[in-house]
């Protein structure tokens, strides 16, 4: 069994949809928490983090095999809290960031929320090195995405995730920071490749619980 951290019921039936296509028969318990979202956009990502370690805590008692946290925003926090938790702790966006290096030195970063931001460059400075790999990149917040998200006007919102993604020309990849931005993918025209995180990170999830 996997359970998921979410910071919004929105991304139940996206992973719902990617566990049927990728991994029929993998028991999903999703854990939906937007109140913790909402403070670390508001105190930022680490006045979150005991209250992040708890709900892992708390699904990691229901017997668990491994924890996916699909908010981009206190993935860090997640990640961190593996030791606490007691089995392993996938941040969900990690697959894509690798990916995102591997890719070339150019990358564009779209996100719809600010809070988002820091989080995600950390994230591929840290994946960067890894590789022992430079690289330059940019960051955008596309606007008023996220009202449309949080609205539940999905198509919207991926339709103007969509429009600024293709105006990236000198990019070697683009990173869509947020799950909710997936849906995007499939609305562009642009050449330049597009990564998002739900079904990498799924994949890895599932790789985790075995």
């Amino acid at each position: 069994m996997l359970a998921l951290l979410h910071t919004s019921p929105l991304h139940i039936p996206v992973f719902d949809a990617l566990r049927d296509e990728d991994h029929p028969g993998l028991e999903l318990r999703h854990v939906v928490a937007p109140e913790l979202l909402a403070r670390a956009r508001r105190e930022g990502p680490e006045a979150v983090a005991p209250e992040v370690t708890a709900a892992l805590e708390r699904a990691a008692a229901d017997g668990v095999r491994a924890l996916l946290c699909t908010c981009s925003t206190i993935g860090e926090v997640a990640e961190r809290a593996a030791d606490s938790v007691g089995v392993p702790i996938v941040r969900g966006d990690r697959p894509m960031a690798t990916a995102a290096v591997t890719a070339g030195p150019r990358i564009a970063v779209l996100a719809t929320v600010e809070s988002t931001l820091a989080p995600t460059l950390a994230l591929l400075e840290d994946e960067a090195r890894r590789a022992d790999r430079p690289i330059r990149a940019r960051v955008q917040v596309v606007a008023d995405a996220w009202t449309r998200f949080e609205a539940g006007d999905l198509e919207e919102c991926a339709r103007l995730v969509a429009a600024a993604a293709d105006t990236v020309t000198d990019a070697d990849v683009i990173v869509l920071a947020q799950a909710s931005m997936a849906p995007a993918q499939r609305l562009t025209t642009t050449t330049v490749p597009i990564l998002s995180s739900p079904r990498p990170g799924l994949a890895a999830a599932a790789h985790a619980a075995g």
